[in-house]
């Protein structure tokens, strides 16, 4: 049975599919360019071919990401105007700053990037090709900033008064700058590096699981487990920080994450779990004052419970569950890259041992889900308002007809958009093999073969 026509409930369930189809291909895209200027630097760094061929290998996949993520981008702006025309005939005057930043930051990072890739093996200097990607690495981070800070708005909206319904007294600059926007634009960035270092990784790892042992793939490895290590533990901060953020400004929303009922000190992190119809909680993990301690930082410290907000103001309790397996997966990520450098420190063959191995690999998809569980998190521990305190999401909904027939038809590009893209970096990396390249290239693999 299809559910009764509402647009307002067809126009989130598009823009969710939009938004978790997209941030798939935003991720990479930020953290990628990063990963590419590591592999260079080392490269030139040691005068070592595998380094360059990673990062030259690496830029080619991720052209076609970016064209994928370019599709569906332009796919969200539209959405923003047709699906939620109240929303942005309220918020975009206020928001058009970001919105156009994030456009003219995008252009930036293509430009440079349409450069790197032309000028390989055309400069007698390395460094000066390297310096090209720098400006692709702070094009797509700035990307990632400026579109943020919307979403960071629509948590905290400010820069803005309302007068009878009629938006006066514009401060863009407040808007993109409000109490949100350090800890949310910090946690998207920095998690779009570490999944897309396990992502990379999960590769190398998989190459190694199926045989090919070839030095370029362990040095694949090395390199992006040494970086998911490092962005892991920056993650754990700015998570922490994040939740010392939401116990402030959106108490309501940490509540409804960490099930937490009544306001009381010394409150214990619900983890897992089952909530019955009576409200009683059980099969869960609680760690006694580590909700006051990731609140305001100390084990005494009074946590605000759902007791002081009515029914129709909270957040749907099912967030408990995309918020544990965030921070689940998170978990797993620092500790898997932490044994690998510990094993690859104490120079352990184990570190290319099967469980090991196929835990990064492993590493690579839950990363992703983590994204997707994030974002999902963010935008459902928001509700009932696309407008925080200001304008619930029906409120800011089309009313128009055949909204369900859009879904329809973007479920099917989005199928063929995933189809191809998948097809075409199968395609280009298997027809050529990272050993065959470096043959070519007459760089051999110095017995360093295990």
């Amino acid at each position: 049975m299809f559910m009764e026509y509402d647009p307002a409930v067809y126009s989130r369930i598009l823009t969710g599919l939009t938004l978790g189809f997209h941030i798939i291909f935003a991720t990479i895209g930020v953290g990628i360019p990063l990963m590419i200027a590591l592999a260079e630097w080392m490269g030139i760094r040691k005068n070592d071919p595998h380094y360059r061929l990673l990062a030259r290998r690496w830029a080619r996949g991720f052209v076609v990401t970016v064209a994928v993520g370019v599709v569906t981008g332009t796919a969200i702006g539209l959405q923003l105007s047709l699906l939620w025309p109240n929303f942005m005939q309220l918020a975009g005057q206020t928001i058009s700053l970001p919105l156009f930043m994030e456009v003219f930051a995008f252009f930036f990072e293509a430009i440079f990037l349409g450069i790197y890739l032309y000028t390989w093996d055309r400069f007698k200097s390395r460094m000066k090709h390297f310096l090209l990607i720098i400006p692709v690495v702070i094009g797509a981070s700035f990307s990632a900033f400026f579109i943020t800070t919307v979403n960071s708005f629509m948590n905290a909206p400010q820069g803005f008064e309302l007068v009878n319904g009629v938006i006066t007294d514009i401060d863009p600059i407040a808007a993109m700058f409000n109490p949100a926007t350090p800890t949310k634009t910090a946690h998207v960035i920095i998690t779009c590096y570490l999944t897309s270092a396990f992502v990379l990784g999960m590769i190398g790892a998989f190459k190694i699981l199926k045989g090919d042992r070839h030095v370029y793939h362990k040095k694949a490895l090395h390199l992006t487990m040494m970086s998911a290590f490092v962005f892991s533990i920056a993650t754990v901060v700015i998570g922490d920080l994040s939740g010392k953020y939401l116990a402030e400004y959106q108490p309501e929303k940490l509540a409804a994450a960490e099930w937490h009922f009544e306001t009381e000190e010394e409150a214990p992190l619900v983890l897992g779990g089952y909530l019955e119809n009576d409200g009683e909680i059980k099969y869960a993990m609680e760690i006694p004052y580590a909700l006051s301690i990731l609140a305001h930082g100390t084990p005494g410290a009074e946590v605000i419970g759902l007791d002081q907000f009515p029914d129709e103001d909270t957040p749907p309790l099912i967030v408990h569950y995309f918020f544990d397996g965030m921070v689940f997966i998170g978990m797993y990520l620092a500790f898997v890259s932490m044994i690998y450098l510990l094993l690859s420190w104490k120079k352990q063959q184990l570190m290319h041992s099967k469980v090991l191995l196929w835990s990064i690999v492993a590493g690579g998809p839950l990363s992703i889900l983590a994204i997707e569980l994030g974002w999902v998190f963010a935008e459902i521990g928001r509700q009932p308002w696309i407008l925080y305190g200001i304008m619930r999401t029906p409120e800011g909904a089309t009313t128009s007809d055949h909204v369900d027939a859009m879904l329809y038809l973007f479920i099917g590009l989005y199928a063929i958009l995933g189809l191809s893209c998948s097809i075409v970096l199968k395609k280009m990396f298997n027809n050529n093999p990272a050993a065959h390249e470096l043959e070519q290239r007459g760089v051999e693999d110095r017995g360093e073969r295990t």
